[in-house]
């Protein structure tokens, strides 16, 4: 026994050579339209390339995605490679039908947890499902395995925010004590902005150091701006001739787009032409009031192919983006990256402490205007209609500002530096207790009287 624990202590403090093992655990993911899916695939395409070996284990497309076809079960998407569950997607577009498949989900990651779990040094959850990285918790208590979480949305806060569940409801006090447990117990949590981490500290000071800030990213080679005379995208839907603001992605319960739609209600007499790129569950409600007002300047498209992104996010004047009081420390909005990508300038409407009032300003590529603001919004589209040469200034220096912080290479490294940090932790730990018990068993040995 001695002779054994003396060679597994050898064994440890020998440098491994082989590749570092990374699960990854998301419900979306290519072919879904999911900015987090997306954000996923390309992270993990460029980890790879690393000296990870990367799995993904994920759901089938339900989230954004309009055909019926499954994806296929099993897929190696260069040298990635893909597990997706046979779960299917039961109304995805109802919060008790996301509740149910995320749950689906959830049970069909565990069981797969459990039957590959040796294939794996760590693995990675988001927060896609909300809950799923209790599934890391449980995987550090039964198989001793460490676990990061991903932090895309904070829950319970989001739906606390948005009235679907009380604070003091036995569900709010129960998510509480999980992510708690989620959070002391993984290796390392990254979240999307610095106030996130702020409130993840806040309600749990012991892990305030292992949190790291990542921002999302956007790829400039593949989201480069294009001039609209240039762009068939543009010409199909007839932009090229009008000033065109693109509202591209998400339209979702933690956007603001009131304020939208009060600035569209001002410039409704204006050579001005709005286009919304997407789905979510404020589009019908848009839509609808677009439909009150008769407004005919506004333009409703469904959310577009990856390969059809470069043209549609480029083929307007203005980028907007927006987050709804009370989300600004609970979200961090994706589109802003792809946005800054595509070299057009960017309105934000956001709460005055949102991290996107910081950005934009460092970016100097844009402005943001409080929550119900439509008049300054308005007033801001007007002045850049009038004066093209300050919106392309503003464009240049979005995109020179992501290729300088915010690119796939940039952001792949910060991964990189967490997952290796947390395997070399996980492997100091394991040679402390096997020293421990070697010198346990030494000395066990020594004080035995020699017969």
């Amino acid at each position: 026994m001695l002779k054994r624990q003396i060679i597994l202590l050898f064994c440890f403090l020998i440098p491994t050579l082989k590749n570092i093992r990374l699960g990854v655990f998301t419900q979306f993911f290519p072919p879904d339209y999911a900015p987090t899916g997306q954000l996923i695939d390309e992270l993990t395409q460029h980890l790879s390339q690393q000296d990870i070996q990367v799995k993904i284990f994920s759901g089938q497309p339900g989230y954004a995605f309009r055909s019926s076809e499954e994806a296929p079960l099993r897929e190696k998407r260069n040298q990635v490679f893909v597990r997706r569950s046979r779960t299917a997607q039961l109304w995805p577009q109802q919060i008790r039908g996301k509740a149910i498949n995320g749950l689906l989900f959830f049970i069909r990651a565990g069981l797969h947890l459990l039957r590959s779990s040796r294939k794996y040094d760590v693995i990675l959850l988001t927060t896609a499902p909300p809950f799923l990285p209790f599934l890391g918790y449980l995987a550090s208590l039964i198989l001793r395995k460490p676990y990061i979480c991903l932090v895309y949305d904070l829950y319970p806060d989001i739906a606390i925010e948005l009235n679907v569940v009380k604070s003091d409801s036995l569900l709010a006090r129960l998510w509480c004590v999980i992510n708690y447990l989620v959070w002391n117990n993984a290796s390392a949590v990254i979240v999307l902005s610095e106030a996130m981490k702020k409130t993840i500290a806040r309600r749990c000071p012991k892990v305030r150091e292992k949190i790291s800030v990542i921002h999302s990213w956007a790829d400039p080679t593949l989201i480069a701006p294009i001039p609209k005379n240039k762009n068939w995208f543009a010409w199909k839907h007839q932009l090229v001739d009008i000033f065109t603001v693109i509202y591209s992605g998400n339209m979702g319960r933690c956007h603001d787009m009131d304020t939208l739609l009060d600035a569209i209600l001002r410039l409704r007499d204006e050579p001005i032409q709005f286009v919304f790129i997407g789905g979510g569950a404020k589009r019908p409600d848009v839509m609808a009031k677009v439909k009150e007002f008769d407004l005919l300047n506004c333009l409703f498209l469904p959310y577009q192919e990856k390969d059809v992104l470069p043209y549609s996010l480029t083929a307007g004047n203005l980028s907007l983006v927006s987050v709804s009081p009370g989300m600004q420390d609970l979200v961090a909005p994706s589109k802003v990256y792809s946005a800054l990508s595509s070299g057009r300038p960017i309105a934000a409407v956001c709460p005055k402490d949102s991290y996107l009032n910081a950005l934009i300003s460092d970016a100097n590529c844009g402005t943001t205007f409080e929550n119900g603001d439509g008049n300054g919004l308005a007033d801001f589209i007007l002045y850049l209609q009038k004066d093209p040469k300050t919106a392309k200034a503003m464009g240049d220096n979005a995109h020179h500002f992501l290729e300088k912080h915010f690119t796939p290479q940039i952001i792949s490294k910060e991964y990189f530096s967490v997952v290796n940090q947390c395997i070399t932790e996980n492997k100091k730990q394991k040679i402390r207790l096997a020293t421990y018990k070697t010198l346990k068993n030494i000395n066990s040995c020594i004080s035995e009287p020699v017969s």
